[in-house]
């Protein structure tokens, strides 16, 4: 039986999963792109550079088609849970939240969850998956669609920092608190906000400095002035190989700045919207999930999971997925070629890939260690949907594969309806998954039981 459809006289109930994982044939060319269709638990997929078609139409071609193809939200049927591999069990771990979305776990234990569209963090307390649904306590409320959170010092904490749309502010933080205890202090401020607002945040693994996700102001930055060579050259000085200007200045990158905000930098440029951010608990990288761009067709450009390098640039506005070019910058930045840093990852076009965590617990199989998972809002603006799901990147040494599967699916209903919008995503310190759906205020809690009877 299929997860889905199973307990709908008890839909808080644990739920077992006996979806079998599949054969581990990998789909890679063509095959490899796909749609919510073809999504399946264990369903593995892996996309290259080489792989990719040509555009079909650029950003400003006239008879371009642009779909506007935003999904029928629904609330859950009767029963209904989400598909997980065998022996993985799902419950609903809480209900009744305002957009749901990024999940930060604080070093007590204490699960934090920024509702952005209610302007507030919550807090759940540690031990909550005790008494399911969970109720959560208001930690502060008030905010401007607060997104990223992050707990600093990372070991012993004495601040929450949050990640506005226009600033990044923190609150004092001691232990086991669940309101906070002072006002918004202010560290980092006017950060624009036009179309990209979500500002996630990560502290380095020594704790010196944090970083902010800013993303572009724009799809493909078609209205930058023309600038020379030495004006490039100058600007780029200040803000970055790649960096781009005018309404994009210190836009499509991840922002590098001291616990009180000073020193404040481009670390990565040529990022569109860097929507997650995640520092590897091995190797001390910074990692980040990859919004691409729109209207150059239906499998570009590739959404990615990626390290994020020192001074690197990761192509946008004038490259894709490596040295791809964007049509509407066609010819305009030919020195920059050879500089786009390639993502680790690539994933499905327009699957509008939200937030990752590494799996550092020991609850789930060894197979399962060190591997990524992320989440997949869904496409808005494809005509065959693609998201809506939970993914898992394989990695071998700490390295990632390129290979990723379909861990967490069962959320579209048919072409039109989906009841499900997976986005934040975190790891309990017992091993659990924690998953929240934005579009129906429901936080998912997802263990590891056993091989199903």
């Amino acid at each position: 039986m299929r997860a889905s459809t199973i307990l709908a006289s008890v839909p808080l109930a644990l739920v077992i999963a006996t979806v079998p994982a599949g054969a581990q044939e990998v789909l890679t060319g063509e095959a490899a792109f796909g749609s919510a269709e073809d999504d399946a638990v264990g369903m593995r997929r892996h996309i290259t550079p080489q792989d990719l078609p040509p555009p079909s139409h650029h950003e400003n071609d006239p008879e371009a088609p642009d779909f506007e193809n935003a999904p029928n939200l629904v609330d859950a049927p009767e029963g209904a849970a989400p598909e997980v591999p065998e022996g993985f069990a799902v419950e609903v771990f809480a209900t009744g939240l305002t957009q749901p979305r990024v999940i930060r776990i604080a070093p007590n234990g204490d699960i934090f969850v920024s509702e952005s569209e209610a302007g507030r963090i919550a807090v759940f307390a540690a031990d909550s998956a005790e008494d399911l649904p969970a109720e959560p306590e208001a930690f502060v409320e008030g905010l401007d669609r607060p997104f990223g959170i992050a707990f600093y010092p990372p070991d012993e904490p004495e601040y929450i920092y949050v990640g506005e749309a226009s600033q990044v502010v923190r609150f004092p933080y001691s232990e086991g608190d669940r309101t906070a205890s002072g006002e918004a202090e202010i560290i980092v401020s006017d950060i624009p906000t036009e179309r990209h607002w979500t500002r996630d945040l990560a502290v380095s693994q020594d704790g010196d400095r944090l970083f902010v996700s800013i993303g572009s102001a724009s799809n493909v930055a078609g209205g930058m002035s023309e600038k020379t060579e030495e004006e490039i050259r100058a600007h780029e000085e200040t803000h970055g190989r790649g960096a781009a200007w005018d309404e994009e200045e210190n836009r499509a990158v991840v922002r590098v700045f001291d616990p009180e905000g000073d020193n404040i930098e481009n670390y990565a440029t040529g990022l569109r919207n860097c929507s997650g951010m995640a520092v590897q608990p091995d190797t001390g990288n910074l990692w980040c999930t990859g919004n691409e761009r729109d209207h150059i067709g239906p499998d570009l450009a590739p959404d990615f999971l990626t390290t994020v390098e020192e001074g690197g640039f990761y192509g946008w506005p004038w490259y894709y997925a490596g040295g791809n070019e964007d049509p509407a910058h066609a010819g305009e930045r030919p020195d920059l070629g050879e500089d786009v840093i390639t993502p680790d990852v690539l994933l499905q076009a327009h699957s509008s890939t939200m937030q990752l965590v590494f799996y550092d617990a020991d609850a789930f199989p060894e197979e399962y260690r060190g591997d990524i998972f992320a989440t997949m809002r869904g496409s808005w603006n494809r005509e065959y949907r693609t998201g809506y799901k939970v993914i898992r990147a394989l990695m071998e040494d700490g390295k990632p594969t390129g290979v990723y599967e379909d861990f967490m699916t069962g959320f579209v209903i048919d072409e039109d309806t989906v009841w499900g919008r997976p986005t934040g995503i975190a790891v309990t310190p017992d091993g659990a998954l924690l998953v929240s759906d934005d579009a129906n205020g429901t936080i998912f809690r997802i263990t590891y039981e056993g091989d199903a009877q």
